[in-house]
């Protein structure tokens, strides 16, 4: 089994890209939380939190098994 290029490749792009959607999507939130009900709030966060944990459990993976081909 080879490494994949072109896996490689979207996973350098995402690295680069993720902290900064990380950051947009936290500064709207900031904006907009204190607009919204609390269960909104609550659901916001939540998600946020966990999308963003996702997301950077995801690449590391993706790094780590591509690189070592498993």
């Amino acid at each position: 089994v080879l490494s994949s290029l072109p896996l490689q490749m979207m996973l350098y792009f995402n690295v680069y890209y993720f902290p900064v959607w990380c950051l947009a999507e936290g500064i709207m939130l900031y904006l907009k939380y204190h607009l919204l009900p609390w269960h909104y709030q609550f659901l916001l966060v939540t998600a946020f939190l966990i999308l963003s944990v996702a997301e950077g459990s995801r690449l590391y993976l993706g790094y780590l098994g591509n690189l070592q081909e498993k």
